[in-house]
């Protein structure tokens, strides 16, 4: 009897101890990620080639905050694109596809909003695709921000 007594409290320590071990956080998804810290431009990038040179430093100095509960806000950094826009702009934003659109409802990549393919979002990164119009045609690119 002594036996299947110490039997089966060895058996609950060990059940016990494997599960105190557990993680139970699931890992980051990427709606985490978008809201973990403020984007800052990065670079844009079009046919593998870095056409940031091409952008107006209004735009590259912007930052875009992003919270949990779909809003999010557009600040224009130190330089304004037009000296009579508003420093900030609130949007509503979210997900959809598994994660693969981002909507936002303000112009976040230059001056534009709606869809954008999300190609890659992590903790440290992320990078939409954008058609932009210029006066030469229309130009599909990726734009990168960084936290």
């Amino acid at each position: 009897m002594n036996k299947l007594i110490l039997f089966a409290a060895l058996c609950f320590t060990c059940l016990f101890f494997s599960n105190c071990n557990k993680n139970d956080n699931p890992p980051p998804s990427r709606s985490d990620f978008i809201v973990t810290a403020p984007w800052k431009f990065d670079k844009a990038m079009s046919n593998g080639a870095d056409v940031s040179g091409f952008l107006s430093t209004c735009y590259k100095d912007n930052i875009i905050t992003f919270t949990a509960n779909g809003n999010g806000t557009f600040d224009e950094g130190a330089s304004k694109c037009n000296s009579g826009d508003p420093q900030t702009t609130n949007f509503t934003w979210n997900l959809t596809g598994n994660g693969t659109i981002l909507f936002v409802s303000a112009g976040i990549i230059a001056g534009q909003s709606g869809s954008f393919p999300v190609i890659a979002l992590d903790d440290s990164q992320m990078v939409l695709e954008a058609t932009i119009t210029t006066p030469s045609g229309s130009v599909t690119g990726q734009a990168y921000f960084k936290h």
